[in-house]
């Protein structure tokens, strides 16, 4: 004996086949407003940086045209080279990598992390206190403390010199410190314990165990000082007299000037723009290399308190 299955009705089956239509399409909706945002903001992101580039590809004439001119034409290639050529920007970018941005990070990254792990991994009297000054001290703006460092720099006899730039980097930075101590507590406290039972010190578990696990966070600690230090204005300004030890920033700054107070140089504005987009380009490329590391690091510094 057979037993039959209960049919539906076939209504049933077209009213659920409409709402099944009615979900898939506001899925769809769904999706296409949130990618149009993507898009949006994306190109509202990306724009300042194209008419950057384009205007370093003009002349005055397509500079000052209204409407304005977003492809250049004719486009102007050697104005990267005569821009580059007009001040003395190979000198501005060996201080700005090999004198300041290189050794401030070098110091970042070795104090942050060493501070970090003490307050993540040893255990002392006062280290939760100590950690939440060190997380105060963040609040304080750099127009606060800007007039005692100079005094304090200027009875060091450092005025006019790399070391107020790069000497404080040795000393930690509450942000970086912060965010390698929340990722040096997701690794797992055991494999410290085996090291010291097999006689390691804290040192040695710092720099041989901890430090290799932890190069995501590493790599953002590194890559945001190095931008710091790359983009820097306000520090090279106060502490730096002497234009031979001028940075990228204060050299753009001093080309501005000096095409401000003499008008009758030829396509000052392209030059600027050329300028810039030769000094922007490094971060953008250093940042595509390692997006995947920087991201990395990013999600995971927050995920443990």
């Amino acid at each position: 004996m057979t037993t039959q299955a209960p049919s539906i009705p076939s209504d049933t089956l077209s009213t659920e086949w409409r709402r099944l239509k009615k979900l898939s399409l506001a899925g769809w909706l769904v999706e296409l407003l949130k990618y149009t945002i993507l898009i949006v903001l994306a190109i509202t992101f990306v724009l300042p940086f194209y008419w950057m580039a384009s205007s370093a590809l003009k002349n005055d004439s397509q500079i000052y045209t209204v409407p304005p001119v977003w492809i250049p034409n004719p486009a102007i290639w050697r104005n990267f080279i005569d821009a580059w050529a007009s001040q003395p920007f190979n000198l501005y970018i060996f201080n700005t990598v090999v004198r300041y941005a290189i050794p401030s990070t070098i110091g970042t990254v070795f104090s942050s992390a060493l501070v970090a792990y003490g307050f993540a991994r040893v255990r002392w009297p006062g280290r939760d206190i100590l950690f939440f000054i060190c997380l105060a001290t963040m609040m304080i703006p750099f127009q606060v403390t800007m007039v005692p460092l100079f005094m304090i720099f200027k009875q060091f006899g450092w005025l006019n010199t790399f070391l107020p730039l790069v000497v404080p980097a040795f000393f930690g930075v509450p942000y970086f410190i912060f965010m390698l101590r929340q990722f040096f507590l997701t690794i797992p406290e055991e494999i410290s314990d085996a090291a010291r039972i097999d006689g390691a010190s804290e040192l040695d578990i710092l720099f041989r165990i901890i430090m290799p696990l932890s190069k995501p966070a590493l790599t953002v600690v590194a890559l945001f000082s190095f931008i710091d230090a790359w983009n820097n204005y306000l520090g090279p300004l106060i502490y730096l007299n002497d234009q031979r030890q001028y940075v990228l920033a204060l050299g753009i700054e001093n080309m501005r000037r000096t095409f401000m107070y003499n008008s009758t140089v030829a396509n000052a504005y392209p030059y600027l723009m050329a300028v810039s987009t030769i000094v922007t380009i490094p971060i953008v490329i250093a940042f595509f290399f390692g997006q995947r590391t920087f991201i990395e690091g990013i999600s995971l510094t927050g995920m443990k308190g």
